[in-house]
């Protein structure tokens, strides 16, 4: 059995894995205490509260994934993601098993009853964020709301962060419309959302974010050999002068993954222990070696009939 196969074993084991966080976060917290927050099972587990538990989260959250999953389809065409449709699938699966399974529900008289009831969401975020953080980190997703909002910014130059926030904000809220429910109902909500959010990031990038690193060095051609050749990695020579000395010297530039950073400052301190290094975080770095580079709406394209007209389109764009 080759590696790529083993590896695409590891890579759904993996995302079962998180499936499975997941739902313990929903069908073993939230729901069993009448809590919910975004996502598309938020709005699943407000449907079940409105019905009186007439309509599972379990049974609404796959039915309406199928309707999105098939619009997804028709506007992405039949390659949308096939990790999407299994984490989906296990997730309804795993959520309908725990439903059953009262002994692990977090109410009173079982071994997971949390007696503060603003734990309750608190231990929920942090799982449900570990549970769509291997998700993730594995290519997968659990549909839902990334669906709606992938559909969107398709379309519209939404931000998938703003569509995100606006879907949240609205299915969290909708608690206010149910009999019993108060503002303290929904701040439940936020608490979770909150939690999610702070964990989330950690999860999916852990060491993986991105640094940037600048390298003052009179040994900058043998480091800048060693990050191109044995860390396979870009590297960029900056012409500067330092203003006291006046002196002209040459300066790295270099972006790479934290996690790499240990290998190349041991190297950089065998060649050069008086190197400088100066190391931050950046916000994102989009291109070849790291994220893809994504965009939202295409321009319209304009068929030029004649030159005054073609002229009159390339003035207005």
């Amino acid at each position: 059995m080759n590696q790529k196969i083993l590896n695409g074993i590891w890579d759904y084991i993996v995302m079962t894995v998180g499936c499975f966080v997941f739902a313990v976060a929903w069908e073993c917290f939230m729901i069993p205490n009448e809590m919910s927050s975004g996502g598309l099972v938020g709005l699943c587990s407000v449907i079940e509260y409105a019905t009186a538990g007439g309509i599972k989260a379990s049974l609404s959250y796959p039915v309406i994934n199928i309707g999105l999953i098939l619009i997804a389809i028709a506007i992405f065409g039949v390659s949308f993601g096939f990790r999407t449709i299994y984490c989906i699938a296990m997730s309804s699966l795993l959520l309908k098993l725990l439903d059953g399974v009262t002994a692990l529900h977090a109410i009173e008289g079982n071994f997971f009853y949390v007696p503060e009831k603003l734990m309750i969401p608190i231990i929920s975020g942090v799982f449900e964020a570990i549970g769509i953080g291997l998700i993730l980190r594995k290519g997968g997703s659990s549909g839902g709301t990334d669906i709606i909002a992938l559909m969107v910014n398709k379309y519209y130059p939404v931000s998938l962060s703003k569509m995100f926030l606006l879907c949240d904000f609205l299915i969290i809220t909708s608690i206010l419309f149910l009999p019993g429910k108060t503002f303290g109902d929904m701040m439940y909500g936020y608490v979770m959302m909150v939690t999610f959010s702070l964990i989330i990031d950690w999860v999916v990038v852990g060491n993986r974010n991105t640094i940037q690193l600048m390298v003052f060095s009179e040994h900058y051609k043998e480091i800048a050999d060693y990050i191109t050749k044995d860390m396979e990695r870009g590297a960029t020579v900056l012409h500067a002068q330092g203003w006291y000395t006046k002196n002209e010297k040459n300066v790295l530039l270099v972006l790479l993954r934290r996690n790499e950073l240990s290998d190349l400052t041991k190297y950089i301190k065998s060649v050069d222990d008086r190197a400088f290094m100066s190391v931050s975080n950046v916000g994102g770095v989009y291109g070849e070696g790291f994220e893809e580079i994504k965009g939202g709406v295409e321009k319209p394209k304009f068929k030029k009939k004649d030159a005054s007209k073609g002229q009159q389109n390339t003035q207005n764009n």
